[in-house]
């Protein structure tokens, strides 16, 4: 696929600004499809396809990056957040927060900086499989390439 084949989206700008390199892929999006169909898709563990979830604690929007085979323990995030409660965000609030439409939702390049929060075991991946702005688009990136792409906090709140 050539440069010009793929969406400019802002997440793109984000990883060439940071001269970053990464594989796009393109494919037909499903609705509630999921990181099941982009590992089916792409031929890759589900366990590799990042998910990128917006939760709200207490009228602050958050990022939770998660293994696509996992969900996220709202109890234990909030307990590592030092806070009552964590749910996630609706969509109109996340979409304006990060300027992406719900299912095409990419950590880099958001609308506003939110705080990211990392479940730690990605990072014992070499390469992870992440959206990249748009329903349909994902980026193959190297793992150690979060480090200059997004500031981030470790959390182990995967189920």
């Amino acid at each position: 696929m050539s440069k010009q084949d793929i969406p400019v989206t802002t997440a793109i700008r984000h990883l060439r600004q940071a001269k970053v390199e990464f594989v796009p892929y393109i494919y037909e999006y499903e609705e509630k499809g999921g990181t099941r169909q982009t590992a089916a898709e792409l031929n890759v563990s589900e366990h590799n396809v990042i998910k990128t979830l917006i939760f709200n604690s207490y009228g602050e929007l958050i990022i939770v990056l998660m293994h696509g085979d996992m969900e996220v323990s709202t109890k234990e995030l909030a307990r590592q957040l030092n806070v009552k409660k964590v749910e996630p965000a609706d969509q109109k609030s996340a979409m304006n927060a990060t300027g992406y439409q719900f299912g095409g939702t990419s950590p880099f390049g958001t609308e506003k900086k939110l705080p990211v929060y990392l479940e730690n075991t990605i990072l014992d991946l070499d390469k992870i499989y992440i959206n990249g702005g748009k329903r349909g688009f994902i980026l193959e990136i190297a793992t150690d390439d979060l480090y200059k792409l997004l500031d981030f906090e470790l959390v182990r709140v995967g189920i």
